[in-house]
């Protein structure tokens, strides 16, 4: 799976007008499965990403996870993170998993998060959703569960 975090002030996010989830200081989290991933990956992510110390202490420092600060997090599907620019101008997609698939493990990810008493917000799998955010820092980071 492939996530790219974001440490946010604010975020949300809406379908057609609607918002369908938003959150005040925490992580937004943009996430693709990709083919063959399965739990595990979403497992491995979760746990790296809920303890990821990229919010201030009180030095100043990048020290303290999103548990830390008791933040929320906004899970949003993309599977454009997926995309494959290597050959031409139009990004290949096929390294994305399939839909009911991605759907499961997106699901699956936000679940987990949830269990850890976060609190999670959704975009809505599949849709053309607008996002929102107040990117803080800026701090933005990718994490490929396939590096580890």
């Amino acid at each position: 799976m492939r996530a790219l975090i974001q440490r946010v002030t604010e975020a949300s996010v809406s379908v057609d007008g609607d918002e369908t989830g938003a959150i005040g200081p925490g992580l937004l989290v943009l996430i693709c499965a990709m083919q063959g991933d399965s739990a595990a990956e979403a497992d491995y992510l979760v746990r790296k990403i809920s303890k990821l110390r990229i919010f201030q202490d009180s030095a100043g420092k990048m020290n303290r996870s999103v548990q830390d600060i008791d933040g929320s997090v906004l899970v949003v599907s993309q599977f454009t993170l997926a995309a494959d620019t290597r050959s031409g101008n139009r990004p290949g997609f096929s390294a994305a998993a399939p839909p009911a698939e991605g759907k499961v493990l997106y699901q699956y990810f936000a679940d987990q998060l949830a269990k850890l008493d976060l609190p999670v917000a959704r975009g809505s799998f599949g849709a053309d959703m607008k996002v929102r955010l107040l990117n803080d820092g800026p701090v933005t980071i990718w994490m490929d569960s396939a590096d580890r």
